[in-house]
């Protein structure tokens, strides 16, 4: 990021639009870990409640007073006006991210946006042309390239240790806790998040890419609602939101005094519900799919996700022209029945977030274990395990590598984590790619979404 305009004593100002799940990873760091670096100055979100719990954290943060003030998302240029602040953090619905991205970068403010960067291709021509044309920089926060485990295996392709990669298979699970959690909120709505071959997997294809070093030419995509939707259990009756004591699917906001703060007590006020069926008619996103890529330099990726597995993890192995590649990582190694209930809160305990990254240290027995397992076998010689420097927190470890890079000054990276808003770009297109392939049933080029190469070219990452 760009570091001029600095306030007092070296910190930044930032804005944060979007108050809910995810923008307290950035703002409990600016009022905590990373306090030294920033200051949030400003919060801009459709409901005022939400806000209201974050200006509670900052007055518990600072012993009260001083809080941030609260705009709606209908005064947001007016919150840039008035508040002037070096940078935005932009955690709304997908779809919105154009808007606000680009409004932004207007004022030459810089701009950290979670992923996805946005929901389509038309979303990605605006995002490029005001990055363009802007002094400010855009950050895509891809925080699974901060994550060792990922790190290391962009170090050995990086070094040549299976040759040139010739084709990636790459398969994501998701459990009945996450990956049931996609079907509670927002995100059911394709017109919202894109659906998962976009909010989830633009982590996944910015994988890819990162690890290639590569751009992606033509995707041919496959997928479906099987599990999910209206057409799930027989016989169960369907529901609005709550949590019915015999229901494994439902998640009860009463029991996280977190989530019931952000989200039970602020549906009186806008009607969202966070915790909604998710056997629901209304839901129109796949939970099944499968995706073929061809990147430019000949590579091929076999992708598959799932959402409603009854592990989470991914594995994905390189084929390469010396060797192969494995990567296997368990994150979850089962939803059982008592675990279920911690997490999703019955009886009424302590409940987990239900979209917060799973818990690798869990310990359940079975011969699935939580781990992560790197395998290098080069041609003629025996397979060897790598070591993977220790990452611990959130997805990862990637978390908190992550908001040292955003909120401090980054040091050189040999590995090129931060994502400016081409890789931004280049995810979102395969996954808008993806969804056009599955609506036309055919093969669907990139160049069709119309954007110029150099909107998403990558600079090749340094040797």
């Amino acid at each position: 990021m760009t570091h001029a305009g600095r306030t007092d004593r070296g910190r930044r100002r930032y804005a944060l639009v979007g108050t809910g799940h995810r923008a307290e990873m950035y703002f409990a760091a600016l009022i905590g870990t990373h306090r030294d670096a920033g200051v949030p100055v400003a919060l801009c979100d459709t409901n005022r409640t939400r806000m209201a719990y974050y200006q509670r954290l900052y007055a518990d943060a600072y012993g009260g007073g001083g809080e941030p003030p609260a705009y709606d998302t209908g005064d947001f240029e007016t919150m840039l006006e008035r508040e002037r602040p070096d940078a935005v953090i932009v955690a709304t619905v997908d779809a919105t991210h154009a808007r606000y991205v680009t409004a932004a970068l207007d004022r030459g403010c810089d701009v950290i946006c979670e992923k996805p960067l946005t929901t389509d291709a038309d979303g990605c021509r605006r995002i490029a042309e005001a990055a363009l044309r802007s002094d400010g920089e855009l950050v895509v926060t891809f925080n699974y390239r901060y994550s060792p485990r990922n790190s290391e295996v962009k170090r050995l392709l990086m070094e040549g240790a299976i040759g040139q990669v010739t084709s990636v298979v790459f398969e994501w699970v998701l459990d009945t806790v996450h990956g049931a959690d996609y079907f509670r909120r927002w995100h059911r709505r394709k017109a919202n998040s894109g659906g998962l071959l976009v909010h989830k997997a633009t982590h996944h294809f910015d994988l890819v890419g990162w690890w290639l070093d590569d751009l992606p030419e033509t995707v041919f995509a496959l997928g479906a609602l099987r599990f999910y939707g209206p057409d799930g259990p027989v016989g169960r009756a369907r529901r609005e939101h709550g949590a019915p004591p015999d229901d494994p699917f439902a998640l009860d906001l009463d029991a996280s005094p977190r989530l019931s703060a952000l989200y039970g007590r602020a549906r009186e006020e806008d009607g969202y519900v966070r915790d909604g069926d998710v056997f629901s008619p209304d839901i129109d996103i796949e939970d099944n799919m499968a995706v073929l890529v061809r990147y430019e330099r000949g590579p091929a990726l076999a992708y598959s996700l799932n959402a409603h597995s009854p592990w989470e993890g991914y594995r994905v192995a390189f084929n390469g022209t010396e060797g192969r590649l494995e990567l296997n990582v368990c994150e979850r190694a089962a939803v059982l029945p008592e675990s279920a209930n911690d997490v999703l809160g019955r009886p009424r305990r302590p409940a987990l977030d239900p979209s917060a990254a799973p818990d690798h240290t869990d310990g359940e027995a079975g011969c699935r274990r939580p781990g992560t397992e790197l395998i290098l076998q080069r041609h003629w010689s025996r397979a060897e395990r790598i070591a993977i420097p220790e990452g611990g927190g959130a997805h990862g470890g990637g978390d908190d590598r992550l908001l040292d890079d955003v909120f401090r000054d980054a040091a050189p990276d040999p590995l090129h984590r931060r994502a400016g808003f081409s890789d931004g770009i280049a995810g979102v297109l395969v996954g808008a790619a993806a969804n056009r392939s599955m609506a036309e049933h055919r093969a669907v080029a990139i160049d069709e979404l119309g954007l110029p190469r150099k909107t998403y070219a990558r600079a090749p990452t340094p040797t």
